[in-house]
This record gives structure tokens, C-alpha cells and sequence, in this order.
């Protein structure tokens, strides 16, 4: 990766550098209609951290992953990525998302593409990459969530954890420098939740700067950096791991982790 990732912000030339954080939200606000889903967030996540983002359902969490892909925009504050306004009304969408991989609770995978058809699809239309390229970093990342020999097996021949796998693999294969996960593990079932956490587990002890919504309460706290616990769209605490499912400080954390501890 260089050293120094320059964008633009309108005609203004911004700089990013490492010691910057990778991803950066200050005072993020998201409104659908009147109803107000996010109501100041800031947070600073630096390159090779792993932040968990956990909370009661309709906390606003997923919109807050949404935004930093820019798939939902915001109507006030500013969420940039190295450095990349995000809420740029003159964003090179096509930059963001080669940044910033996601993949939601539904794998989304197209059902008539073999499992690496689908991970090769966006490098080659969008990326417009050289096909022998794109396969052999496909056969790659597909071997590297531990579905080798699954090439050629379409959607309906896999199981939820096999999908679920190779949607990372699939934003993977655009070479992000972020990963988000939206509850990934929501619709597997339980015995197909622990191969899909293996895997985030070991990108995450790799480097890759990982933001992740889950319910997963002992993944979150085996690991993650830094915890933050929203509710009713607002960041109530945050910290360490080891201090949040510890010794919360807020009676709303305390309260949530009561019934999910």
C-alpha cells in the first residue's frame, strides 16, 4: 500500500497517512423522513483494528455500516475513509468502493453463477481486470475460506455458511482496505455460525481494518479491539472488551448485556 493516499474533497486536495484513522465519523446524523436513526455518531478506527458495534435492534447499527459504504447517505456530519469524504456529492463511487468491502446478512450471490463466477464478477466488470488475473485471485481467496474443491458449485449446492463465505470472498476480490460485516451470522444456522467467524477471525489476525455489527457477544469480546454499544441511535459506551462486558458503566449497557450474556 502507499504510503500516502491523496484524494480530492471537492477541488481541495486531502491527504491521508496511516497514522490517520482509516475510517473517521464525526457527528453523523441519518434521518428517514422526520424519524431520526443516527444522532451524532463519531468514531476514529485506525488501519488493522477490529471494532465491534453491538446493540439492541433498531439502534441504528446497520444504517451506520450503510453509511460508511456510502449505500446510505447522511444529512449531516462527515464520515471519510483515507481520507475520502464519503458524503461528497462529487465521490468517485468506484474509489469508495474499491476501499471498502461489505457483505450483509444475505448473501445476495447470484444463484445461476458457479461460487467462483461469483467472486470474479465485480474485478472483471468493474475493475475491468484481466480475466486470468481475477481467476487466479478467486481460486486464491476461495481457497482461503476453506472452500477448496467448491469451485464449481452453484449457490443451491452450498450450505448458509458456504454462501456466506464465499460472499467474503467475493469482496475480497475487489482488494478493500476495510471490511464491513452487517450480522453476518444472522440467518445461519447454529452450527454454520462458527465456520463464517473462523474466517473473520483469521482475516482480522491478517490486519484487515474490520467493522463489524453482530449479535455474536463472546466473538465480539474474543475479538475485538474496541467495543461500542449503540442504542437508540447514539453511541451510550464504548472501550476494550475486556472493560465493556466487564464492568459497563451505563445502565442501558448493563441492562443489554443482562439479556444477552
Amino acid at each position: 500500500m502507499l504510503s500516502l493516499i491523496s484524494t480530492m474533497e471537492g477541488n481541495v486536495p486531502r491527504s491521508w497517512t496511516p497514522e490517520m484513522p482509516i475510517v473517521s465519523l464525526r457527528d453523523v446524523r441519518k434521518f428517514y423522513g422526520s424519524l431520526e436513526v443516527l444522532k451524532g455518531i463519531s468514531l476514529d478506527v485506525r488501519k488493522g483494528e477490529v471494532i465491534c458495534i453491538i446493540g439492541p435492534s433498531g439502534s441504528g447499527k446497520s444504517t451506520l455500516i450503510r453509511c460508511i459504504n456510502g449505500l446510505n447517505g447522511i444529512q449531516h456530519g462527515s464520515i471519510r475513509v483515507e481520507g475520502l469524504e464519503v458524503n461528497d456529492p462529487k465521490l468517485d463511487v468506484l474509489a469508495l468502493r474499491r476501499k471498502v468491502g461489505i457483505v450483509f446478512q444475505q448473501y445476495n450471490l447470484f444463484p445461476h453463477k458457479t461460487a467462483l463466477e461469483n467472486v470474479m464478477l465485480a474485478p472483471l466488470l468493474v475493475l475491468k481486470e484481466p480475466r486470468r488475473k481475477v481467476e487466479e485471485r478467486a481460486r486464491e481467496l476461495i481457497s482461503k475460506v476453506k472452500l477448496q474443491g467448491k469451485e464449481n458449485s452453484y449457490p443451491g449446492e452450498l450450505s448458509g455458511g458456504q454462501q456466506q463465505r464465499v460472499a467474503i470472498a467475493r469482496s475480497l476480490a475487489m482488494c478493500p482496505d476495510v471490511m464491513l460485516f452487517d450480522e453476518v451470522t444472522a440467518a445461519l444456522d447454529p452450527e454454520t455460525v462458527k465456520e463464517v467467524l473462523v474466517t473473520i477471525k483469521q482475516l482480522a489476525s491478517e490486519g484487515m481494518t474490520c467493522i463489524l455489527v453482530t449479535h455474536e457477544m463472546g466473538f465480539a469480546r474474543e475479538v475485538a479491539d474496541h467495543v461500542y454499544f449503540t442504542d437508540g441511535g447514539v453511541i451510550v459506551e464504548h472501550g476494550p472488551p475486556s472493560e465493556l462486558f466487564n464492568d459497563a458503566k451505563d445502565p442501558r449497557t448493563r441492562r443489554f448485556l443482562s439479556q444477552v450474556l
